[in-house]
């Protein structure tokens, strides 16, 4: 599943209507408290309003809507992901924190037509302004459906978008399935059979009740002090011009296709370690090959999702590590091993909450170079994204960092870069692409080799 913004989405002609949760039960005082990282989200866009940082998808559904069983299937979801029934504030002036809840069955959705738009313009107008305005961490609720039906009514497009606070990358990739599934157990009466998921809810109350251990945080602070010390938190490996007003520009490319896939991950298993270690390495020789470095220096999300009933919930499960290994050689192998033991090494501090950690230190970290990975090739109905044209969208951003997100899906490996608003940043971005797909391609078509053969048995 691609990553991109709405504006590289194509919303199709048609006849637009928006979805609007609304509470038909009281609100409920509701003393568990919010994650670390959703409270952190909400006191830094305590000045910002939190405008602009969502995330949500967009994909089709075959056949006419059907707005009874649509509806129907928006309040069984509502009612699946107690997060979506809960609204959390933020009191600058008190610092105290606030959760009121619905009960499961206390949401009705309203529908509201916008008619049909000939040219196609004016629902990408009023789908980005929807998506800015309203998926707000301080308001509720803190997310929006919409729907376009094309002239032709053999399909309709489904979008949606979250504030960031309550859902993460992989949550996203799952809203295709479960609506869809939801939707067609509306129309069949056949049983969508989703798998159980536990409450965001408590998963933040029980990561506040279970303190981290001691040890474990210990550490955390040891590598997260060093990352931040001599040169200070990584920088993406080239110039990036200078900070302006712009938004950020993006790009998104598949970097591999099915078969390549399987070809890269054959030579990480010759060298012994897995696919996100190898993608790492040939990430740090790219570094080397444009900007001469010999050293490569990241940070990287890492999943919370630690039990069971986190593995299909709504929520934003995530902390964060710091990769950094040396590139002292041209050879995949070695560089790949490298970069596995970083990741050995600065994983298991991620379960240390990052609030925690800025706390303890004392000093704000806003990461400026990040790569994230996922291998979503087993959530369900994966094998559907490129018939069902769905794809995750992100909001626009106006920071001076760069992003990478690379998704393994079933189609092949896609990789989506945001990089600031300048022609510097976007000449850089580009020639660092074209470097990582070279040293992809040489690994994924080098396969086997007596080189990767005699260091993985090393």
């Amino acid at each position: 599943m691609e990553f991109t913004e709405l504006a590289d989405y194509p919303v199709p002609v048609g006849a637009l209507t928006e979805w609007l949760p609304c509470a038909r039960s009281e609100w409920v005082d509701d003393p568990r408290p919010a994650s670390y990282i959703h409270e952190a989200h909400l006191r830094r866009c305590t000045d910002s309003g939190g405008r602009e940082s969502w995330l949500g998808t967009a994909f089709e559904i075959h056949g006419t809507l059907n707005v009874t069983a649509f509806r129907s299937a928006l309040e069984k979801w509502t009612d699946r992901h107690e997060v979506l029934r809960s609204h959390t504030t933020f009191d600058a002036e008190t610092e105290r924190v606030r959760r009121r809840t619905v009960p499961q069955g206390g949401l009705h959705v309203g529908v509201v037509s916008h008619g049909y738009d000939a040219a196609g313009g004016d629902n990408f107008a009023h789908l980005q302004q929807l998506f800015d305005e309203y998926a707000s961490p301080h308001s509720w609720p803190s997310y929006v459906f919409a729907t376009l039906e094309t002239v032709e009514r053999d399909r309709f497009t489904v979008f949606f978008a979250a504030d960031h606070s309550i859902i993460d990358g992989f949550s996203i990739v799952l809203v295709a399935h479960e609506l869809t599934a939801l939707y067609e157990e509306a129309l069949s009466g056949r049983t969508a059979n989703l798998f159980p998921v536990g409450s965001y809810i408590d998963f933040g109350r029980e990561e506040r009740e279970n303190s981290t251990d001691a040890e474990v945080k210990r550490e955390a602070l040891d590598v997260w002090r060093s990352a931040l010390e001599g040169p200070g938190l990584p920088e993406f490996p080239l110039e990036v011009g200078p900070r302006t007003s712009y938004a950020q520009q993006n790009l998104s490319a598949w970097i591999l296709d099915a078969d390549q896939a399987a070809a890269f991950n054959s030579a990480c298993r010759e060298a012994d370690v897995g696919f996100f270690a190898g993608l790492l390495a040939c990430l740090g020789m790219a570094g080397a090959e444009v900007a001469g470095d010999q050293r490569f220096r990241t940070v990287t999300p890492v999943h919370t999702r630690h039990s069971p009933q986190w593995a299909s919930a709504l929520g934003w499960f995530v902390g964060l590590s710091p990769i950094d290994f040396e590139v002292t050689s041209h050879d995949f192998a070695s560089v790949a091993h490298e970069a596995a033991e970083s990741v050995a090494r600065t994983k298991p501090i991620s379960v240390v909450p990052f609030d925690q950690i800025e706390k303890e230190l004392d000093i704000p970290i806003r990461p400026r170079f990040v790569v994230s990975y996922m291998d979503v090739r087993f959530v369900p109905e994966a094998g559907r994204w490129h018939e069902r044209n769905a794809r995750a969208l992100r909001s626009r951003q106006y920071t001076h960092d760069v992003y990478a997100w690379i998704n393994r899906t079933p189609r092949g490996v896609n990789l989506a870069v945001r990089y600031p608003g300048n022609d510097i940043a976007a000449a850089s971005v580009h020639t660092w692409v074209g470097s990582l797909r070279r040293q992809l391609e040489q690994v994924s078509t080098s396969y086997p080799s007596v080189g990767l053969r005699s260091v993985g048995q090393a």
